[in-house]
């Protein structure tokens, strides 16, 4: 389970689940999810959301197996898109999260080891992977941006689309749903629209 900000860097490696259990389920057990929901982590405070006066919490994108909080936002279940509003949210939540996965394709890509089944004890494996992460984020802040992130670096043949997976957890909190509709309104508003995206919804 890992973090990452806007520009692939890693800022949260949470090693040690495997890989065949629910990312929901694994995230609330963790002592990541478990800092998240104590408000232990140092995020930063809400703040306004650009061009409006509207207050929002910085939140983690997550996919449909995650719980819906107020720090972790998942998309509009497929039954529920009933009106190009909540399409567009979709939309812009998924833009955000394929910065994850291009994150995880330029780890493997340069740290070939992710590209098999790590052949190591369990200790091992895990120092392996807070190592290549660490490795990742001071290869990346100094070597040139542009050669670092070229989509070179992210393998076509890798299948890196995340599995469904059923989803874990208790259900969300009003509060939750009230972040979640104020991004939303956000993504439809002047403010926070982009140009492209009523034409790909």
């Amino acid at each position: 389970m890992a973090l990452v900000d806007a520009h692939y860097n890693f800022i949260v490696v949470d090693v040690g689940a495997y890989g065949r259990n629910s990312d929901g389920g694994i995230l609330m057990n963790s002592k990541l999810g478990k800092s998240l929901d104590s408000n232990e982590l140092n995020v930063p405070s809400n703040t306004e959301l650009p061009g409006t006066k509207n207050v929002a919490p910085f939140v983690i994108l997550g996919d449909e197996a995650f719980p819906l909080k107020t720090y972790l936002m998942r998309p509009y279940p497929v039954k529920q898109l009933d009106d190009s509003s909540k399409r567009v949210y979709n939309y812009r939540h998924c833009r955000g999260r394929r910065v994850v996965e291009n994150t995880f394709g330029i780890l493997s890509q340069k740290f070939r080891i992710f590209n098999r089944r790590i052949q190591a004890k369990p200790e091992n494996a895990d120092n392996i992977i807070f190592t290549t992460c660490v490795l990742h984020n001071f290869i990346k802040m100094n070597e040139n941006r542009a050669t670092y992130n070229r989509e070179e670096h992210i393998n076509p043949t890798v299948d890196l689309t995340l599995q469904n997976i059923p989803t874990q957890g208790e259900n969300a909190s009003q509060p939750a749903f009230q972040v979640r509709e104020l991004f939303k309104e956000f993504f439809n508003s002047t403010a926070g629209s982009v140009s492209w995206q009523d034409d790909v919804v």
